[in-house]
Protein backbone atom coordinates (compact mmCIF):
# COMPACT_ATOMS: atom_id res chain seq x y z
CA UNK A 1 0.00 0.00 0.00
CA UNK A 2 2.83 2.35 0.93
CA UNK A 3 4.49 1.59 -2.39
CA UNK A 4 1.30 2.46 -4.29
CA UNK A 5 0.92 5.73 -2.38
CA UNK A 6 4.53 6.63 -3.07
CA UNK A 7 4.09 6.01 -6.79
CA UNK A 8 0.89 8.10 -6.85
CA UNK A 9 2.67 10.91 -4.98
CA UNK A 10 5.60 10.86 -7.39
CA UNK A 11 3.27 10.94 -10.40
CA UNK A 12 1.35 13.83 -8.83
CA UNK A 13 4.54 15.78 -8.14
CA UNK A 14 5.78 15.16 -11.69
CA UNK A 15 2.43 16.28 -13.17
CA UNK A 16 2.46 19.49 -11.10
CA UNK A 17 6.03 20.16 -12.15
CA UNK A 18 5.12 19.65 -15.82
CA UNK A 19 2.05 21.86 -15.49
CA UNK A 20 4.18 24.57 -13.95
CA UNK A 21 6.71 24.23 -16.73
CA UNK A 22 3.95 24.60 -19.33
CA UNK A 23 2.61 27.62 -17.49
CA UNK A 24 6.03 29.22 -17.50
CA UNK A 25 6.37 28.65 -21.23
CA UNK A 26 2.98 30.29 -21.79
CA UNK A 27 3.89 33.19 -19.52
CA UNK A 28 7.15 33.79 -21.36
CA UNK A 29 5.65 33.37 -24.82
CA UNK A 30 6.45 36.38 -27.02
CA UNK A 31 3.49 38.56 -27.99
CA UNK A 32 1.48 37.98 -31.14
CA UNK A 33 1.50 40.82 -33.68
CA UNK A 34 -1.50 41.85 -35.78
CA UNK A 35 -0.97 44.60 -38.37
CA UNK A 36 -4.13 45.87 -40.07
CA UNK A 37 -3.34 48.13 -43.03
CA UNK A 38 -5.91 49.91 -45.20
CA UNK A 39 -5.49 51.42 -48.67
CA UNK A 40 -5.95 55.15 -49.44
CA UNK A 41 -7.67 55.95 -46.14
CA UNK A 42 -7.79 59.55 -44.99
CA UNK A 43 -6.78 61.00 -41.63
CA UNK A 44 -10.37 62.07 -40.97
CA UNK A 45 -12.04 58.72 -41.78
CA UNK A 46 -12.41 57.33 -38.24
CA UNK A 47 -14.60 58.59 -35.45
CA UNK A 48 -11.67 58.81 -33.07
CA UNK A 49 -9.85 60.96 -35.67
CA UNK A 50 -12.76 63.34 -36.16
CA UNK A 51 -15.23 61.68 -38.53
CA UNK A 52 -18.82 62.42 -37.49
CA UNK A 53 -20.51 60.74 -40.45
CA UNK A 54 -18.99 57.23 -40.26
CA UNK A 55 -19.59 54.93 -37.30
CA UNK A 56 -16.34 53.17 -36.30
CA UNK A 57 -17.13 51.78 -32.84
CA UNK A 58 -14.51 49.02 -32.88
CA UNK A 59 -11.64 51.29 -33.83
CA UNK A 60 -12.85 53.96 -31.40
CA UNK A 61 -12.87 51.29 -28.67
CA UNK A 62 -9.43 50.12 -29.72
CA UNK A 63 -8.14 53.68 -29.33
CA UNK A 64 -9.74 54.00 -25.89
CA UNK A 65 -7.92 50.81 -24.84
CA UNK A 66 -4.66 51.67 -26.58
CA UNK A 67 -2.69 54.60 -27.94
CA UNK A 68 -3.57 57.02 -30.73
CA UNK A 69 -0.70 58.56 -32.70
CA UNK A 70 -1.65 61.89 -34.23
CA UNK A 71 1.62 62.59 -36.11
CA UNK A 72 2.25 59.20 -37.66
CA UNK A 73 3.51 59.16 -41.25
CA UNK A 74 3.29 56.51 -43.94
CA UNK A 75 6.68 55.79 -45.50
CA UNK A 76 5.55 57.28 -48.80
CA UNK A 77 2.35 58.64 -50.34
CA UNK A 78 1.79 55.73 -52.72
CA UNK A 79 0.93 52.04 -52.40
CA UNK A 80 3.94 49.80 -53.09
CA UNK A 81 6.54 52.15 -51.67
CA UNK A 82 4.52 52.60 -48.49
CA UNK A 83 4.19 48.83 -47.98
CA UNK A 84 7.90 48.35 -48.55
CA UNK A 85 8.62 50.85 -45.79
CA UNK A 86 6.45 49.37 -43.07
CA UNK A 87 7.50 45.77 -43.79
CA UNK A 88 11.27 46.38 -43.99
CA UNK A 89 11.96 49.41 -41.78
CA UNK A 90 13.60 51.14 -44.76
CA UNK A 91 12.84 54.24 -46.74
CA UNK A 92 11.37 52.67 -49.89
CA UNK A 93 13.94 54.32 -52.15
CA UNK A 94 16.74 52.68 -50.15
CA UNK A 95 15.54 49.28 -51.38
CA UNK A 96 14.52 50.30 -54.88
CA UNK A 97 10.73 50.20 -54.50
CA UNK A 98 9.02 53.24 -56.03
CA UNK A 99 5.46 54.20 -56.90
CA UNK A 100 2.80 51.49 -57.35
CA UNK A 101 3.87 48.25 -59.02
CA UNK A 102 1.44 46.88 -61.55
CA UNK A 103 0.98 43.88 -63.85
CA UNK A 104 3.50 45.30 -66.30
CA UNK A 105 6.34 45.54 -63.78
CA UNK A 106 9.10 42.92 -63.81
CA UNK A 107 10.64 43.76 -60.44
CA UNK A 108 9.70 43.47 -56.78
CA UNK A 109 11.11 43.30 -53.30
CA UNK A 110 14.60 41.81 -53.29
CA UNK A 111 15.08 38.42 -51.64
CA UNK A 112 18.03 39.90 -49.74
CA UNK A 113 15.75 42.30 -47.83
CA UNK A 114 14.31 41.16 -44.49
CA UNK A 115 10.59 41.66 -44.00
CA UNK A 116 8.84 41.81 -40.65
CA UNK A 117 7.45 38.35 -41.43
CA UNK A 118 10.92 36.91 -41.97
CA UNK A 119 12.21 38.57 -38.81
CA UNK A 120 9.43 37.07 -36.70
CA UNK A 121 9.44 33.71 -38.48
CA UNK A 122 13.06 33.34 -37.33
CA UNK A 123 11.68 33.62 -33.78
CA UNK A 124 9.29 30.70 -34.36
CA UNK A 125 6.24 32.77 -35.31
CA UNK A 126 3.54 31.49 -37.64
CA UNK A 127 2.92 34.13 -40.30
CA UNK A 128 0.08 35.01 -42.66
CA UNK A 129 -1.03 37.77 -44.99
CA UNK A 130 -4.67 38.16 -45.99
CA UNK A 131 -5.14 40.98 -48.48
CA UNK A 132 -3.14 43.06 -50.95
CA UNK A 133 0.59 42.37 -51.31
CA UNK A 134 1.77 44.86 -54.00
CA UNK A 135 5.52 44.23 -53.75
CA UNK A 136 5.87 42.20 -56.94
CA UNK A 137 3.47 39.73 -58.58
CA UNK A 138 5.89 37.28 -60.18
CA UNK A 139 6.42 34.07 -58.24
CA UNK A 140 9.84 34.97 -56.81
CA UNK A 141 8.38 38.15 -55.29
CA UNK A 142 5.22 36.67 -53.74
CA UNK A 143 4.75 36.95 -49.95
CA UNK A 144 5.26 33.20 -49.48
CA UNK A 145 8.84 33.82 -50.67
CA UNK A 146 9.30 36.61 -48.12
CA UNK A 147 8.48 35.04 -44.78
CA UNK A 148 4.74 34.42 -44.94
CA UNK A 149 3.46 30.87 -44.38
CA UNK A 150 0.05 31.67 -45.86
CA UNK A 151 -1.45 34.17 -48.29
CA UNK A 152 -4.95 34.78 -49.55
CA UNK A 153 -5.51 37.94 -51.54
CA UNK A 154 -4.54 40.03 -54.54
CA UNK A 155 -1.05 40.89 -55.84
CA UNK A 156 -1.62 44.58 -56.64
CA UNK A 157 -4.30 47.27 -56.42
CA UNK A 158 -7.91 46.36 -57.03
CA UNK A 159 -8.21 48.82 -59.93
CA UNK A 160 -5.45 47.10 -61.91
CA UNK A 161 -7.84 45.09 -64.04
CA UNK A 162 -9.22 45.57 -67.56
CA UNK A 163 -12.79 46.52 -66.77
CA UNK A 164 -14.15 49.25 -64.51
CA UNK A 165 -17.85 49.02 -63.55
CA UNK A 166 -18.54 52.62 -64.64
CA UNK A 167 -15.85 53.27 -67.23
CA UNK A 168 -15.70 49.98 -69.08
CA UNK A 169 -12.32 48.82 -70.46
CA UNK A 170 -9.59 51.09 -69.09
CA UNK A 171 -6.39 49.07 -68.72
CA UNK A 172 -4.54 46.65 -70.92
CA UNK A 173 -4.05 44.39 -67.91
CA UNK A 174 -5.03 40.79 -67.20
CA UNK A 175 -8.00 40.07 -64.95
CA UNK A 176 -7.36 40.80 -61.28
CA UNK A 177 -6.06 37.49 -59.87
CA UNK A 178 -7.03 36.08 -56.47
CA UNK A 179 -4.25 34.03 -54.90
CA UNK A 180 -4.19 31.17 -52.42
CA UNK A 181 -0.51 31.02 -51.49
CA UNK A 182 1.20 30.75 -54.90
CA UNK A 183 -1.80 29.56 -56.92
CA UNK A 184 -4.33 31.75 -58.72
CA UNK A 185 -7.68 30.32 -57.63
CA UNK A 186 -9.98 32.88 -59.25
CA UNK A 187 -10.16 36.21 -61.06
CA UNK A 188 -12.11 39.01 -59.46
CA UNK A 189 -14.55 41.28 -61.22
CA UNK A 190 -16.91 41.72 -58.29
CA UNK A 191 -15.21 42.24 -54.93
CA UNK A 192 -18.07 42.89 -52.50
CA UNK A 193 -17.28 39.76 -50.46
CA UNK A 194 -13.51 40.25 -50.33
CA UNK A 195 -13.37 42.18 -47.03
CA UNK A 196 -15.52 39.49 -45.42
CA UNK A 197 -13.34 36.71 -46.86
CA UNK A 198 -10.14 38.34 -45.59
CA UNK A 199 -11.71 38.74 -42.17
CA UNK A 200 -12.87 35.12 -42.02
CA UNK A 201 -9.40 33.94 -43.01
CA UNK A 202 -7.84 36.12 -40.32
CA UNK A 203 -10.14 34.76 -37.62
CA UNK A 204 -9.47 31.19 -38.74
CA UNK A 205 -5.71 31.81 -38.63
CA UNK A 206 -5.99 33.07 -35.05
CA UNK A 207 -8.09 30.07 -34.05
CA UNK A 208 -5.60 27.64 -35.59
CA UNK A 209 -2.55 29.28 -34.06
CA UNK A 210 -3.73 30.09 -30.57
CA UNK A 211 -0.94 27.90 -29.15
CA UNK A 212 1.84 29.51 -31.24
CA UNK A 213 3.15 33.06 -31.43
CA UNK A 214 1.95 34.53 -34.71
CA UNK A 215 2.22 37.52 -37.03
CA UNK A 216 -1.01 38.34 -38.86
CA UNK A 217 -0.82 41.01 -41.59
CA UNK A 218 -4.19 42.19 -42.98
CA UNK A 219 -3.62 44.73 -45.79
CA UNK A 220 -7.17 45.49 -46.93
CA UNK A 221 -7.55 46.41 -50.63
CA UNK A 222 -10.29 48.86 -49.57
CA UNK A 223 -11.05 51.78 -49.54
CA UNK A 224 -8.99 52.07 -52.73
CA UNK A 225 -11.25 52.62 -55.75
CA UNK A 226 -13.25 50.93 -57.12
CA UNK A 227 -15.20 50.67 -53.88
CA UNK A 228 -16.93 47.45 -52.89
CA UNK A 229 -18.98 46.63 -49.80
CA UNK A 230 -21.09 43.67 -48.73
CA UNK A 231 -24.85 43.94 -48.33
CA UNK A 232 -24.52 43.95 -44.54
CA UNK A 233 -23.04 47.47 -44.66
CA UNK A 234 -24.42 48.91 -47.88
CA UNK A 235 -26.22 52.20 -47.17
CA UNK A 236 -25.36 52.15 -43.46
CA UNK A 237 -23.14 55.25 -43.20
CA UNK A 238 -23.82 58.94 -43.63
CA UNK A 239 -20.96 59.32 -46.12
CA UNK A 240 -22.24 57.20 -48.97
CA UNK A 241 -20.50 54.14 -50.35
CA UNK A 242 -17.09 55.26 -49.06
CA UNK A 243 -18.40 55.46 -45.51
CA UNK A 244 -20.06 52.05 -45.87
CA UNK A 245 -16.69 50.57 -46.83
CA UNK A 246 -15.01 52.08 -43.76
CA UNK A 247 -17.77 50.71 -41.54
CA UNK A 248 -17.13 47.22 -42.92
CA UNK A 249 -13.39 47.57 -42.25
CA UNK A 250 -14.25 48.64 -38.69
CA UNK A 251 -16.41 45.52 -38.37
CA UNK A 252 -13.46 43.46 -39.59
CA UNK A 253 -11.24 44.92 -36.88
CA UNK A 254 -13.89 44.01 -34.31
CA UNK A 255 -14.03 40.42 -35.56
CA UNK A 256 -10.25 40.05 -35.29
CA UNK A 257 -10.11 41.52 -31.78
CA UNK A 258 -13.01 39.33 -30.70
CA UNK A 259 -11.15 36.25 -31.98
CA UNK A 260 -8.18 37.25 -29.83
CA UNK A 261 -10.47 37.60 -26.80
CA UNK A 262 -12.22 34.28 -27.44
CA UNK A 263 -8.87 32.49 -27.56
CA UNK A 264 -7.51 34.22 -24.46
CA UNK A 265 -4.87 36.03 -26.52
CA UNK A 266 -5.90 39.67 -26.19
CA UNK A 267 -3.50 40.59 -23.38
CA UNK A 268 -0.52 39.09 -25.21
CA UNK A 269 -1.18 40.57 -28.65
CA UNK A 270 -0.02 43.83 -30.20
CA UNK A 271 -2.69 45.12 -32.59
CA UNK A 272 -1.85 47.98 -34.96
CA UNK A 273 -4.23 49.79 -37.31
CA UNK A 274 -3.10 52.31 -39.92
CA UNK A 275 -3.11 53.03 -43.68
CA UNK A 276 -0.66 53.19 -46.57
CA UNK A 277 -1.25 56.80 -47.67
CA UNK A 278 -3.84 59.55 -47.77
CA UNK A 279 -7.05 59.77 -49.79
CA UNK A 280 -7.17 59.76 -53.60
CA UNK A 281 -8.88 63.14 -53.75
CA UNK A 282 -9.63 63.17 -57.47
CA UNK A 283 -12.35 60.55 -56.85
CA UNK A 284 -14.51 62.98 -54.92
CA UNK A 285 -17.31 61.17 -53.07
CA UNK A 286 -15.43 57.86 -53.51
CA UNK A 287 -12.36 59.27 -51.75
CA UNK A 288 -11.66 59.71 -48.08
CA UNK A 289 -11.06 62.92 -46.17
CA UNK A 290 -7.71 64.15 -44.89
CA UNK A 291 -9.29 67.10 -43.03
CA UNK A 292 -7.80 69.22 -41.51
CA UNK A 293 -4.66 68.25 -43.42
CA UNK A 294 -3.55 69.69 -46.75
CA UNK A 295 -3.80 67.68 -50.00
CA UNK A 296 -3.86 63.86 -50.24
CA UNK A 297 -2.38 60.77 -51.86
CA UNK A 298 0.56 61.31 -54.16
CA UNK A 299 1.89 64.40 -52.38
CA UNK A 300 4.31 65.03 -49.53
CA UNK A 301 1.88 67.43 -47.88
CA UNK A 302 0.45 66.26 -44.56
CA UNK A 303 -2.69 64.87 -46.18
CA UNK A 304 -0.62 62.57 -48.33
CA UNK A 305 1.33 60.82 -45.59
CA UNK A 306 -0.03 61.65 -42.11
CA UNK A 307 -2.31 58.73 -41.34
CA UNK A 308 -4.59 57.51 -38.56
CA UNK A 309 -2.67 55.14 -36.30
CA UNK A 310 -3.86 53.11 -33.30
CA UNK A 311 -1.85 50.57 -31.32
CA UNK A 312 -3.23 48.36 -28.57
CA UNK A 313 -1.17 46.15 -26.24
CA UNK A 314 -3.05 45.62 -22.94
CA UNK A 315 -1.10 45.94 -19.67
CA UNK A 316 1.89 47.33 -21.59
CA UNK A 317 0.55 50.55 -23.12
CA UNK A 318 -1.52 53.16 -21.30
CA UNK A 319 -5.17 53.05 -22.33
CA UNK A 320 -6.52 56.18 -23.98
CA UNK A 321 -3.15 57.85 -24.38
CA UNK A 322 -2.50 60.26 -27.28
CA UNK A 323 1.02 60.73 -28.67
CA UNK A 324 1.72 63.67 -31.00
CA UNK A 325 5.45 63.09 -31.51
CA UNK A 326 6.47 62.35 -35.12
CA UNK A 327 6.66 58.62 -35.87
CA UNK A 328 6.95 56.92 -39.28
CA UNK A 329 6.10 53.51 -40.69
CA UNK A 330 9.82 52.73 -41.00
CA UNK A 331 9.93 52.67 -37.18
CA UNK A 332 7.47 49.78 -36.87
CA UNK A 333 9.86 46.92 -37.66
CA UNK A 334 12.51 47.94 -35.10
CA UNK A 335 9.78 48.63 -32.54
CA UNK A 336 8.32 45.14 -32.99
CA UNK A 337 11.86 43.73 -32.88
CA UNK A 338 12.46 45.35 -29.48
CA UNK A 339 9.16 44.15 -28.04
CA UNK A 340 9.60 40.57 -29.27
CA UNK A 341 13.37 40.43 -28.76
CA UNK A 342 13.80 39.60 -32.43
CA UNK A 343 17.03 40.21 -34.30
CA UNK A 344 17.12 43.23 -36.58
CA UNK A 345 17.97 42.76 -40.28
CA UNK A 346 21.67 42.49 -41.09
CA UNK A 347 21.39 45.16 -43.77
CA UNK A 348 21.07 48.83 -42.86
CA UNK A 349 17.54 50.00 -42.11
CA UNK A 350 16.27 53.53 -41.48
CA UNK A 351 13.70 53.01 -38.74
CA UNK A 352 14.32 53.23 -35.01
CA UNK A 353 12.30 51.73 -32.18
CA UNK A 354 9.65 54.03 -30.71
CA UNK A 355 8.85 51.69 -27.82
CA UNK A 356 10.08 54.22 -25.24
CA UNK A 357 7.86 56.86 -26.83
CA UNK A 358 4.83 54.56 -26.70
CA UNK A 359 5.45 53.58 -23.07
CA UNK A 360 6.12 57.15 -21.95
CA UNK A 361 9.76 56.52 -21.06
CA UNK A 362 10.78 59.18 -23.58
CA UNK A 363 9.17 62.40 -24.76
CA UNK A 364 11.44 62.72 -27.77
CA UNK A 365 11.31 60.94 -31.12
CA UNK A 366 14.32 58.65 -31.64
CA UNK A 367 14.66 60.16 -35.13
CA UNK A 368 16.12 63.62 -35.55
CA UNK A 369 14.15 64.06 -38.77
CA UNK A 370 11.94 62.22 -41.25
CA UNK A 371 12.46 62.49 -44.99
CA UNK A 372 9.63 62.63 -47.51
CA UNK A 373 10.56 61.08 -50.83
CA UNK A 374 8.26 60.50 -53.78
CA UNK A 375 8.40 59.09 -57.29
CA UNK A 376 11.98 58.05 -58.10
CA UNK A 377 14.15 59.38 -55.30
CA UNK A 378 12.80 62.94 -55.30
CA UNK A 379 13.28 64.46 -51.85
CA UNK A 380 10.27 66.71 -51.45
CA UNK A 381 10.31 67.51 -47.74
CA UNK A 382 11.64 66.99 -44.21
CA UNK A 383 9.85 66.84 -40.84
CA UNK A 384 12.13 68.18 -38.09
CA UNK A 385 10.54 68.61 -34.67
CA UNK A 386 7.57 70.92 -35.06
CA UNK A 387 8.72 71.98 -38.53
CA UNK A 388 8.03 70.67 -42.03
CA UNK A 389 10.16 72.04 -44.85
CA UNK A 390 9.46 71.57 -48.56
CA UNK A 391 12.03 71.87 -51.30
CA UNK A 392 11.02 73.23 -54.71
CA UNK A 393 9.15 70.54 -56.60
CA UNK A 394 6.05 69.88 -58.68
CA UNK A 395 2.93 68.45 -57.03
CA UNK A 396 -0.66 67.72 -57.92
CA UNK A 397 -3.76 69.31 -56.43
CA UNK A 398 -7.53 69.26 -56.81
CA UNK A 399 -7.83 72.85 -55.58
CA UNK A 400 -9.97 74.74 -58.09
CA UNK A 401 -10.68 71.54 -60.00
CA UNK A 402 -13.94 69.66 -60.39
CA UNK A 403 -13.66 66.46 -58.37
CA UNK A 404 -14.87 63.13 -59.64
CA UNK A 405 -18.07 61.41 -58.64
CA UNK A 406 -19.42 57.88 -58.18
CA UNK A 407 -16.22 56.12 -59.22
CA UNK A 408 -15.07 58.48 -61.97
CA UNK A 409 -12.02 60.67 -61.27
CA UNK A 410 -11.56 64.39 -61.76
CA UNK A 411 -8.41 65.89 -63.24
CA UNK A 412 -5.52 67.07 -61.12
CA UNK A 413 -3.83 70.40 -61.69
CA UNK A 414 -0.03 70.48 -61.44
CA UNK A 415 1.60 73.17 -59.32
CA UNK A 416 5.25 74.20 -59.29
CA UNK A 417 6.65 75.13 -55.89
CA UNK A 418 9.50 77.45 -56.83
CA UNK A 419 10.99 78.31 -53.44
CA UNK A 420 11.58 76.57 -50.13
CA UNK A 421 8.52 76.62 -47.87
CA UNK A 422 8.46 75.99 -44.11
CA UNK A 423 5.44 75.23 -41.91
CA UNK A 424 4.93 74.81 -38.17
CA UNK A 425 2.84 71.64 -38.39
CA UNK A 426 2.18 71.55 -34.65
CA UNK A 427 0.51 74.96 -34.51
CA UNK A 428 -0.51 75.08 -38.18
CA UNK A 429 -1.60 71.52 -38.93
CA UNK A 430 -3.29 72.62 -42.17
CA UNK A 431 -0.06 74.15 -43.51
CA UNK A 432 -1.55 77.54 -44.31
CA UNK A 433 1.32 79.90 -43.45
CA UNK A 434 4.79 79.66 -44.97
CA UNK A 435 7.20 80.86 -42.24
CA UNK A 436 10.51 80.20 -44.02
CA UNK A 437 11.59 83.86 -44.02
CA UNK A 438 10.95 84.22 -40.28
CA UNK A 439 13.00 81.13 -39.39
CA UNK A 440 16.25 81.15 -41.39
CA UNK A 441 18.12 79.13 -38.75
CA UNK A 442 15.54 76.32 -38.96
CA UNK A 443 15.77 76.32 -42.75
CA UNK A 444 19.57 76.17 -42.57
CA UNK A 445 19.49 73.25 -40.11
CA UNK A 446 17.05 71.24 -42.22
CA UNK A 447 19.12 71.89 -45.35
CA UNK A 448 22.11 70.32 -43.60
CA UNK A 449 20.05 67.28 -42.58
CA UNK A 450 18.73 66.95 -46.13
CA UNK A 451 22.21 67.14 -47.65
CA UNK A 452 23.41 64.36 -45.36
CA UNK A 453 20.47 62.18 -46.41
CA UNK A 454 20.97 63.00 -50.10
CA UNK A 455 24.53 61.68 -49.87
CA UNK A 456 23.11 58.38 -48.58
CA UNK A 457 19.85 57.94 -50.52
CA UNK A 458 20.17 60.44 -53.35
CA UNK A 459 17.79 63.04 -54.74
CA UNK A 460 16.78 62.93 -58.39
CA UNK A 461 15.45 66.50 -58.15
CA UNK A 462 19.11 67.53 -57.92
CA UNK A 463 20.35 64.61 -60.04
CA UNK A 464 22.20 63.15 -57.06
CA UNK A 465 22.76 59.42 -56.55
CA UNK A 466 22.99 58.02 -53.04
CA UNK A 467 25.80 55.81 -51.80
CA UNK A 468 23.54 53.47 -49.81
CA UNK A 469 20.66 52.59 -52.14
CA UNK A 470 20.03 48.93 -52.98
CA UNK A 471 18.42 47.37 -56.02
CA UNK A 472 14.96 45.87 -56.10
CA UNK A 473 14.72 42.23 -57.13
CA UNK A 474 14.65 41.68 -60.89
CA UNK A 475 12.67 39.02 -62.72
CA UNK A 476 15.58 37.96 -64.92
CA UNK A 477 18.11 37.55 -62.08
Amino acid sequence: MKLVLSIVLLISMYSCKEAKKEGEVEKNRPPNVVLIFTDDQGYNDLGVFGADDIATPNLDQMASEGIKLTSYYAAQAVCSASRAGILTGCYPNRIGIHNALGPGNTHGINASETTMAEMLKAKGYKTAIYGKWHLGHHQKFLPTRHGFDEWFGIPYSNDMWPFHPQQGPIFNFPDLPLYENETIIDTLLEQSQLTTQLTERSVDFINRNKDNPFFLYVPHPQPHVPLFVSDKFRGKSNRGLYGDVIMEIDWSVGQIINALKTNGLEDNTIVIFTSDNGPWLSYGNHAGSAYPLREGKGTAWEGGQREPFIIKYPNQLEAGKVVDLPVMAIDMLPTIAEITNAELPLKTIDGKSVWKVLTGQSEESPQEAYFFYYRVNELFGVRYGQWKLYFPHRYRTMNGQEVGKDGLPGNYKMVDMEDIELYDVVNDISETKNVAEENPEVVAKIKLLANAMRSRLGDSLLELEGSETRLAGQLNE
